[in-house]
């Protein structure tokens, strides 16, 4: 996981990892995780959301794709801190085209990261070591992102409104994986030039 000063706040990316992603988008599983330092030398606290999640819920809470405010891609139905860290659980919207091509992508193996967009309200920083403890964050957005930088930190599950009764599971085969990724690699140079003109 790092980190890097961003307008009004900073980003912190952790790892997807998607089974089944089934017809409306649900999933669940880690957007931060306590008491791991990062590659930024940082360590999230246990507590540190609570008084954002009290005062926005997750209703207050954006679900962007790479922290682009002008990409809304769904809304998070959950997002709490417990003994791990913060549980997040929600579902793409896919009326929405972007929606449907990250739906793909995540289908395929080619998106599989999770990045907060926060403020450091309180942090301490450790003289010896040089971690800093981030004591208190105000959360306002977590993002589908392309880059996972925090391997311990899974979604634990990819759901449809209509579960079949026969679980439906797949293997992916690597010329489809690597077709996904050639596409959100397409995906992302596009992006990166209408960016640029």
């Amino acid at each position: 996981m790092g980190h890097r000063q961003i307008l009004a706040g900073e980003r912190k990316r952790v790892e997807l990892r998607l089974g089944d992603v089934e017809s409306d988008g649900s999933f669940s599983g880690y957007a931060s995780l306590f008491g791991r330092v990062d590659l930024g030398r940082d360590i999230v606290e246990r507590g540190a959301f609570a008084r954002s999640l009290a005062k926005r819920g997750a209703s207050g809470i954006r679900m962007l794709f790479q922290h682009d405010p002008a990409a809304p891609i769904g809304s998070w139905s959950e997002v709490r801190e417990d003994a791990r860290g913060l549980f997040v659980r929600g579902r793409l919207a896919l009326d929405s085209a972007k929606a449907r091509d990250i739906h793909a992508l995540m289908r395929g193996g080619a998106l599989d990261g999770l990045s907060i967009g926060f403020r450091t309200v309180r942090a301490r920083k450790e003289t010896k070591s040089g971690v800093r403890r981030i004591l208190e964050a105000d959360l306002w957005e977590i993002s589908v992102v392309t880059f996972p930088m925090l391997p311990e930190a899974r979604v634990d599950s990819v759901k449809s409104r209509r579960r079949s009764k026969t679980p439906q599971t797949q293997e992916f085969a690597p010329d489809r994986l690597m077709a996904s990724i050639r596409r959100a690699t397409r995906m992302l140079n596009d992006r990166s030039t209408k960016g640029n003109t």
